[in-house]
C-alpha cells in the first residue's frame, strides 16, 4: 500500500509542471492565509513581550489605591519616606510620570512619549537600562536620555539634539538598551528638575523586594499603614493587566481575519484539485485498472494538495520572519506611545506551517474522495 502511494504521489508530482497556474493559485492563497496570521499574530507577541518582559518577580510598585496606571497615580514626599522606612523593601524609587510630544519620523504625526523624572535609585533598580550611546544626563540640568526604541521613531531624539517640553528644552545626551522592554519607549530625565517643570509630586514609587516570599506580607503593611493610601503591585501583574486585553484584541482580529482568507483559500485548493482529478481521470481509472486500490489514490491527491499547502505555508513563514521579525512600531498603551518589536518566534512559525497543512487537507479531501470513488469502466468510457 505504501509503495502505492508513493509510486502514484510521485507520478503526480512529476506531471505538476504541466499545471502550474492552479497549482501558483494554491501556493498563493494559503500563503496569504499564513503570511496575515503570522504577521498579527508577530504584533501582539511583541506587544505582549515588550510589557510582560519588563517585569521582574523582585520587583513591584506602589500606586495610589485608586489609581490602576502610573500617569493618574501620586504619592507624596511624607508618603515616600514612609515607604523608604518599611523594611522589606532594599531599594526605593519615587519616580515621576509625563508625557511628551514628538514626531514620528515616518508618517510625521505627534504622539505623546513617556517622559520619566528619576534618581540615581531608578538605575540601581533597573540594571538591564544600560548607556548605549552618549552619557548620562548630569542632575539638576536639563538633559535627558531616551530609549532606543523611541531614538529609533521619533524625529530630535539623536543625541546632541534638543526637545521641547512645557515650555523648557531639553538636551538629548544619551540613548539607552533596557534589554528589549518597554522602558525603551521612554525618555528619562532628573527627577528635581521634572517635578518643577511638570509641576507633579511623584506619580509612582517602585520598589525591590528583598525576598519575593514575604510580598503577601509587605503588601499588607502598606495597606495598613493609616500614612499610606497605596497599594503593592507586583510589576508582572501590572504589566501583564496592561497587555492582556490589548493583545487579546490583537489576537482575536488576527484569527477573525485568517479565518475569512482561509475559506477562500481552502475554495481556491477544492476548485484546483477538483481540475487536477476531472483532467486525470483516465490516468486514475488505469492505475485503479492496473491494481492500485482506492486507500493510495486518496491518499495522493491529499498528499499533493497538502505539499502544495506546506509550499505556501513555508514561503509566507520565510517571507514574514525576514520582513517583520524585529521590526519596530508603536501603539497607543494608556493614552502614550509604547514601541515594540514584532517577534516571529519558532512557536508562530510552527502554527503557520501547521494552519497550511490544515488548509491542504481539507483542500484536497473532497476532490480525493471523488476521484476514489470513480467508476473505472465509466472514466474510460469518457476518454
Amino acid at each position: 500500500m505504501y509503495q502505492q502511494i508513493f509510486a502514484v504521489t510521485v507520478l503526480n508530482l512529476k506531471n505538476m509542471s504541466a499545471r502550474l497556474a492552479p497549482t501558483f493559485v494554491v501556493i498563493v492563497g494559503i500563503g496569504g492565509v499564513v503570511a496575515v496570521l503570522l504577521g498579527l499574530l508577530a504584533m501582539s507577541s511583541g506587544f505582549r513581550a515588550a510589557l510582560v518582559d519588563t517585569a521582574k518577580p523582585d520587583r513591584a510598585l506602589v500606586l495610589r489605591g485608586s489609581s490602576n496606571n502610573e500617569m493618574d497615580g501620586w504619592i507624596n514626599p511624607e508618603e515616600l519616606a514612609v515607604l523608604k522606612s518599611i523594611e522589606g523593601f532594599s531599594i526605593v524609587s519615587g519616580e515621576v510620570y509625563v508625557t511628551i510630544n514628538a514626531t514620528k519620523r515616518d508618517a510625521g504625526t505627534t504622539a505623546d512619549v513617556v517622559g520619566r523624572g528619576v534618581s540615581p535609585a531608578a538605575f540601581t533598580l533597573r540594571p538591564e537600562v544600560q548607556i548605549v550611546t552618549g552619557r548620562k544626563f548630569n542632575p539638576g540640568k536639563n538633559e535627558v536620555i531616551v530609549g532606543v526604541k523611541a531614538a529609533g521613531l521619533y524625529d530630535g531624539f539623536s543625541v546632541g539634539e534638543f526637545i521641547e517640553a512645557r515650555n523648557s528644552v531639553w538636551q538629548v545626551v544619551g540613548h539607552f538598551a533596557a534589554s528589549g522592554t518597554s522602558v525603551e519607549s521612554e525618555v528619562w530625565m532628573d527627577l528635581p528638575i521634572a517635578q518643577d517643570v511638570f509641576r507633579r509630586t511623584y506619580s509612582v514609587a517602585r520598589v525591590r523586594l528583598e525576598d519575593t516570599d514575604n510580598f503577601l506580607m509587605l503588601s499588607e503593611t502598606v495597606a495598613a499603614d493609616p500614612r499610606l493610601d497605596t497599594v503593592l503591585i507586583p510589576e508582572s501583574e501590572f504589566y501583564a493587566a496592561q497587555s492582556s486585553a490589548r493583545a487579546a484584541l490583537i489576537d482575536t482580529f488576527a484569527y477573525l481575519i485568517a479565518g475569512i482568507m482561509a475559506l477562500g483559500a481552502i475554495v481556491a485548493a477544492l476548485n484546483t484539485m477538483y481540475t487536477v482529478v476531472s483532467r486525470r481521470t483516465v490516468e486514475i481509472a488505469t492505475l485503479r485498472a492496473l491494481g492500485f486500490n482506492r486507500l493510495s489514490v486518496v491518499s495522493s491527491v491529499l498528499l499533493e494538495s497538502m505539499l502544495l499547502a506546506l509550499a505556501g505555508g513555508l514561503l509566507a513563514a520565510g517571507l514574514v520572519f525576514l520582513a517583520l521579525d524585529g521590526y519596530t512600531a508603536a501603539t497607543q498603551n494608556n493614552g502614550n506611545q509604547l514601541a515594540f518589536a514584532f517577534q516571529v518566534t519558532p512557536q508562530l512559525l510552527q502554527l503557520g506551517v501547521s494552519c497550511a497543512l490544515l488548509l491542504g487537507f481539507f483542500g484536497g479531501l473532497f476532490p480525493a474522495l471523488r476521484a476514489a470513488r470513480m467508476p473505472i469502466t465509466q472514466a474510460l468510457r469518457g476518454s
